[in-house]
């Protein structure tokens, strides 16, 4: 048996910002004192998106600098370095949101070598696994450590899948790639003894045959797939390309290199970006920018680079460029394939038929390098959406309905695939159906997928000009099993709105107790940013500037567009003249906003947001309050100046005329 050597603190991550003080003052608490700890510890609070811009040692300085105690933010630059802290206890869904690996690699630089939680996300996790950072469900473990009992390497890994153990007692991921991965093949497909999910058939396809990990994928177990498409953006890229070369030297051997994608998309507008300003990290920026073209240049890869608003102005109509995942649905992905990417919302791409799933950079690098993706294959859980959709309602609506569920609040999904089916889905555009897709990582699944059909198929063809072929087998088998069936009668949603803090905190616009006066109003994000989300848009402010509805001056309206076909879309539609009336910030593409690096987030706490974007994490699209909501209901509550509806929205001006 190995003993698991610590020296250290335990740190309680508390709802008592008493507790967090006092422990942060140097005084210990014990388990008993420390009260009810915190559930929905999100990537964003543990590493702010700002601090990012860092990739080194200098990354443990700012260990859960985002973390929100009641109305308080406890942690300050080297809180945890000072503090002496070794094991980090939380509660439930520690770790939910993106795919930034920048947060276990913070808490494991600031001297964090253990977090025990009731329960991790999936990417959190994984990414802890693959730099060697300790992770446990096994909450017997907070007393054994409070009497100073040992524990040991094999208690830490125990219930996990033996791939995860082997990779954890490697050292990483990339550490165990050296060893074991220097040359994989694509496992024979096994004959169908039961019908199989379409997932199950993908990966089927893609598995990997190593030697420590099974022939053929089960359910639970850990191994490998081979990826068609692996992307990148340049928040991950510096960091990748460092654990590269300092692991693998200088040039390393990329695998299958035209299958790589960059992308700009986060950092132009960071000089707009009130985060960004107040914090000086505009130099940094630009640094983690240079460090992902000089890797493009050196190894001679294609990158799509966002544009800021006078580089547009410039663009002769050859730039092709928007946010990453948007781009891949748009350009790259087919049905049946494996796409993954560094970013949480890469599920994407799952509304056109394929496998598509965040990962974080280490799992990227060794991609890089060896074109095998980790995975710990997951069950399958089927959506019905029944009935038919009602006016006014759309796909986004439906996302907020399915994470307000008590058994989706409480996690029962994490980790799952989200198979969409049913009249609804298959009555959804390919747009509406990625919002489904995209929205699995507030979902807490591993990835979304929606069956190919003639929507894809019109998509594919109108959208990249392909003649694709659906096989037969592009399908879930009639008779395939699944973990759960969820079946979601459509006909009775109406517009939802997520309260600030979670994006599980969804109640009807209708329901609404009293009137929420909004300063901002922001449309666009992947989730938002699509060709529907601006018909969505267009629509509301048309009917509003025909019945003469005007926006109220204090509320900041923004529009960005997902990517540059989108704006060349809304031009030749001729929406932008009703944008321009409205009194719309139009922006370029980028994530913008919704990742507080660009125009529309908040500047200070007593703002309040109405979002079309996918997450309302503390500290998410700036130190306001951020509502989340469908584009129209985002469109009319900007030009009411309050959340409300758009059939609402209607009623109260046509009552009042």
């Amino acid at each position: 048996m190995t003993i698991f050597k610590l020296t250290g603190r335990l740190l309680f991550l508390s709802a008592s910002p008493e507790i967090m003080q006092r422990q942060l003052s140097g005084r210990d608490v014990t388990s008993t004192e420390a009260g009810r700890l915190r559930d929905d510890v999100s990537t964003d609070e543990i590493t702010p998106l700002p601090i990012m811009t860092n990739y080194d040692e200098k990354l443990g300085r700012y260990t859960y600098t985002g973390y929100k105690c009641g109305e308080e933010f406890p942690f300050k630059t080297d809180s945890v370095r000072r503090g002496n802290f070794a094991v980090t206890i939380a509660g439930s869904r520690y770790g939910k949101g993106s795919s930034r690996e920048h947060s276990p690699a913070a808490e494991k630089l600031s001297g964090i070598k253990l977090v025990i939680a009731k329960s991790f996300e999936r990417i959190y996790r994984q990414n802890a696994d693959n730099i060697g950072l300790f992770t446990s469900t096994d909450l017997s473990l907070i007393d054994k450590l409070e009497q100073g009992e040992e524990i040991t390497m094999e208690q830490l890994v125990s219930g996990r899948d033996a791939l995860a153990g082997e990779i954890l007692k490697s050292g990483g991921l990339l550490a165990f790639g050296q060893k074991y991965m220097q040359e994989v093949q694509v496992a024979p497909q096994p004959a169908a003894t039961r019908g199989q999910t379409l997932f199950e058939k993908i990966i089927n396809r893609h598995w990997l045959k190593t030697p420590l990990t099974s022939a053929t994928p089960a359910v639970g177990e850990g191994g490998f797939v081979r990826a068609d498409r692996r992307f990148i953006h340049e928040y991950y890229t510096g960091m990748g390309v460092h654990q590269l070369h300092s692991t693998f030297g200088k040039p390393v051997k990329l695998y299958d290199p035209e299958s790589i994608v960059l992308f700009e998309d986060h950092t132009s507008y960071v000089t707009q970006s009130p985060a960004h300003i107040r914090g000086g990290l505009i130099q940094n920026v630009w640094a983690m920018r240079q460090a992902q073209r000089d890797f493009v240049t050196d190894y001679k890869l294609h990158c799509h680079t966002t544009l800021t608003d006078e580089e547009a102005l410039l663009d002769d109509g050859s730039n092709v460029a928007g946010i990453s995942h948007a781009m891949i649905a748009e350009h790259y992905a087919l049905p049946g394939q494996v796409v993954v990417g560094t970013d949480s919302h890469t599920p994407h791409s799952g509304s056109l038929g394929c496998i598509a799933f965040g990962v974080g950079t280490t799992d990227m690098a060794n991609a890089f390098v060896t074109g095998a993706v980790r995975i710990t294959v997951p069950p399958v859980i089927r959506i019905d959406l029944n009935g038919a959709i009602q006016s006014g309602v759309t796909a986004k609506d439906v996302v907020l309905h399915l994470l307000a569920l008590p058994d989706i609040k409480a996690g029962v999904a994490i980790g799952k695939v989200f198979e969409f089916s049913g009249p609804v889905t298959r009555a959804f555009s390919i747009d509406e159906r990625a919002t489904l897709t995209n929205m699995v990582a507030e979902l807490g699944g591993f990835t979304g997928i929606v069956a190919p059909d003639e929507k894809t198929l019109s998509f594919l063809k109108e959208r990249r000009g392909i003649d694709f072929v659906i096989e037969p087998w592009m399908k879930s088998d009639d008779d395939a099993t699944y973990a759960e069936i969820l079946s979601v009668d459509c006909s009775t949603l109406e517009p939802l709105v997520a309260s600030p803090g979670d994006p599980s905190n969804g109640i009807a616009v209708s329901a609404l107790k009293e009137d929420i006066k909004i300063d901002i109003a922001y449309g666009g994000s992947c989730t938002a940013g699509k060709r529907e989300d601006f018909d969505y848009y267009y629509s509301v402010f048309a009917w509003a500037l025909d019945h003469g509805v005007k926006k109220p001056e204090h509320v900041r309206l923004f529009l960005q567009f997902g990517t540059t076909a989108v704006r060349d879309y809304c031009i030749e539609k001729g929406y932008m003249p009703v944008f321009e009336k409205v009194g719309a910030t139009m922006l370029q593409p980028s994530c913008g906003a919704c990742g507080n690096c660009g125009p529309g987030s908040s500047d200070h706490a007593r703002q309040v947001t109405i979002s079309a974007i996918n997450r309302n994490f503390p500290g998410r699209s700036g130190p306001g309050q951020v509502w989340l909501g469908s584009p129209p209901t985002v469109a009319a509550s900007a030009m009411l100046g309050q959340i409300i509806s758009f059939d609402e929205l209607k009623n109260l001006t046509l009552n009042n005329q």
